[in-house]
């Protein structure tokens, strides 16, 4: 079977992807991985094809805008820069291919597969990264920085639901949306994030149900795979030298696509050094911290989480879920600072694990920080940690995955 994995995003949308692709391929599939091609080695250094979208400079144009990571002006952002753009040319190349000989996997927000589905017949399983697309009236939702009251009865909380679907998020993705359908003849569609977006054959939520338990208005045909996992590869051996060279450090990341956090990073290393601690600090861009680094602190472009957090004592970072789910995997404690999109959502989750503590981006301060890392250090969080630890299995949520998108397979009877 031919199968292709499309998603728009950052390497935390990727690398997921990839890892359910190589599965695929290692059971014989021929797998194209859409997406833009900055991420062009990490999809063909797994062995998968590259069917790229877009261009490397667009996506660094994407990452320079400050506004990407603002709580309420990001999803216009995103939209603008990397959602619609994609979606006639994602649909363009799929048009190219035979739809009984293939099935599409899509994350929630790649949406040329969806109308390729729509329009030419093909078979779709909807892949959903984190809970948070998985608007749900039974939980206490955060949308733009703004956190329903929990009080409501669940009619009340439908009802504003829908309505910040209507006036707020519609209005960012409807008119590019449809002018494309209008181009395919397709009719209108609306409420895109809450109804639309999610495939009728199949839809996979890439995390466990004691992450986010499954509520009575997500889709019916939804299944919970687990989380399956991200990019892997060797320490650098500097980095390896480092670790071996004292006590567990503190890692230190905002993501890969986190250009403008440089009081972030600068705050958190204070923190971790007025906690007595060595630290580690993950990020591609080198101006965000100071010229000169202590001898405790050392920075890396970038570093496999698996094979990175196992040695150390706790996680600073932005609540991407990809991160969280290596933390939660290594039995590490987090301090979360969410920025926007599903990572306030996803520090919520966390906190009510019992394995993190949250702090805004606009309160982060080393003080402060310094006391948060005290805390989850202490030895019953490592407890609860290491329970997580033990629930977390990246392959087997992957071949799950992959099984499911196997079923969704035209028959090739």
């Amino acid at each position: 079977v031919r199968v292709v994995l499309a998603t728009v995003g950052s390497a935390g949308d990727v690398a997921p992807i990839v890892a359910i692709g190589t599965v695929l391929a290692g059971r014989g599939h021929r797998v194209s991985v859409l997406t833009n091609p900055h991420f062009r080695a990490m999809v063909e250094d797994a062995g998968l094809e590259l069917a790229p979208i877009g261009t490397a400079a667009a996506y660094d144009r994407a990452l320079a805008d400050p506004d990407l990571w603002h709580p309420t002006r990001g999803l216009r952002t995103i939209a603008r820069a990397a959602i619609l753009p994609a979606v006639r040319p994602m649909y363009d190349y799929l048009a190219g291919l035979d739809a009984a000989r293939t099935v599409l996997a899509a994350t929630a927000l790649a949406f040329g597969p969806r109308l390729a589905q729509e329009r030419l017949g093909f078979r779709l399983v909807t892949l959903h990264l984190q809970p948070a697309p998985l608007l749900s009236a039974y939980d206490n939702p955060e949308m733009a920085g703004v956190r329903l009251p929990g009080w409501l009865p669940v009619r009340a909380q439908a009802w504003r639901l829908e309505l910040g679907e209507r006036r707020v998020v519609d209005p960012l993705l409807t008119p590019g949306l449809g002018a494309v359908r209008a181009e395919l003849g397709l009719a209108p569609v609306s409420r895109v994030l809450g109804r639309w977006i999610h495939s009728p054959d199949r839809a996979v939520g890439l995390f466990p149900d004691w992450f986010a338990p499954p509520r009575p208005d997500w889709p019916a045909n939804l299944v919970l795979t687990g989380f399956p996992g991200g990019a892997d590869g060797p320490l650098d051996p500097g980095l390896a030298a480092f670790l071996a060279a004292g006590e567990p450090p503190v890692v230190i990341t905002v993501g890969s696509a986190m250009a403008h956090a440089p009081g972030v990073l600068g705050e958190a290393v204070a923190a971790v050094r007025r906690a007595g601690r060595r630290a580690v600090v993950l990020t591609q861009f080198r101006d965000q911290l100071p010229p000169r680094l202590p001898p405790e602190v050392r920075h890396v472009a970038w570093a496999p989480l698996g094979r990175l957090l196992p040695h150390a004592a706790a996680l600073i970072h932005h609540a991407g879920v990809g991160t969280a789910a290596q933390a939660l995997a290594a039995g590490v404690p987090q301090l979360v600072v969410p920025f926007a999109h599903d990572q306030p959502d996803n520090a919520n989750r966390l906190c009510r694990l019992g394995v993190a503590e949250r702090v805004s981006p606009r309160r982060f301060r080393a003080p402060r920080a310094a006391a948060a890392l005290r805390r989850l250090l202490d030895p019953a969080v490592a407890a609860r940690c290491a329970g997580y630890a033990d629930r977390v299995d990246f392959r087997l949520a992957a071949a799950r995955a992959g099984d499911v998108i196997e079923a969704t397979a035209p028959s090739q009877g």
